[in-house]
């Protein structure tokens, strides 16, 4: 079976959040599709092993933040590759209550949704949420996945739906981000880059990659 086929499905890049306890919360989510419109409702599917998966079970709520070309890759680092449970991932990073959720304001539009069911896989949890408010925040192309692993050079989480065991792999030695996986294959041997450079999805120092 040749798994890379599921390539060829369309994929977007979103923000998911939610609230724990008052506090926000997300994670990045790359399945989600609008099932009807009227009444409008979308789903996502999230692992079951992150902390925004056991927030929107509490809460019954969650919001979509669609992200665009233009926005800022370091947002797919932070909330794709940490963990919201030991993390503020909105410490730093601008949002607005919209629908009664946190959105991220470095977007396109939003999708605030009640959940009004749910599908369960083996790892992951499908919400079907009923959509309370949504809107366009900014004029840019919506970021695609293919978009994020072609033109930004990131990789999969191992938590994401598209993630497939070795898939991917560098055909010639290159420099792997520890934190996030963005992958760095330039031109410029990576010993000769300035002390100050940072990954440009998740913003660490070039300490924290190892030669793959």
């Amino acid at each position: 079976m040749d798994q890379t086929a599921l390539f060829k499905l369309s994929y977007g890049v979103y923000i998911c959040t939610s609230w724990d306890e008052g506090r926000p919360v997300g994670c990045i989510a790359n399945s989600s599709m609008q099932i009807t419109s009227a009444p409008a409702t979308v789903a996502v599917s999230i692992n079951r092993v992150n902390h925004t998966h056991k927030c929107i079970e509490e809460t019954g709520h969650f919001a979509l933040t669609v992200l665009g070309e233009k926005s800022d890759p370091k947002l797919i680092g932070l909330f794709g590759f940490r963990s919201s449970k030991d993390t503020d991932k909105f410490q730093n990073v601008r949002y607005t209550v919209r629908g009664k959720l946190p959105v991220i304001d470095d977007a396109i539009a939003f999708i605030s949704c009640k959940v009004i069911g749910k599908l369960e896989t083996p790892t992951h949890t499908v919400f079907l949420g009923e959509v309370i408010d949504c809107g366009n925040l900014k004029k840019d192309k919506p970021m695609t996945y293919a978009y994020y692993h072609e033109v930004l050079k990131g990789k999969t989480s191992v938590n994401a739906p598209t993630f497939i065991e070795g898939g991917g792999k560098a055909e010639r030695e290159v420099w792997v981000c520890d934190v996030c996986g963005y992958t760095y294959d330039g031109e410029i041997p990576f010993e000769e880059l300035p002390d100050d450079w940072v990954c440009p999805l998740c913003g660490v120092g070039k300490e924290n990659f190892h030669r793959k």
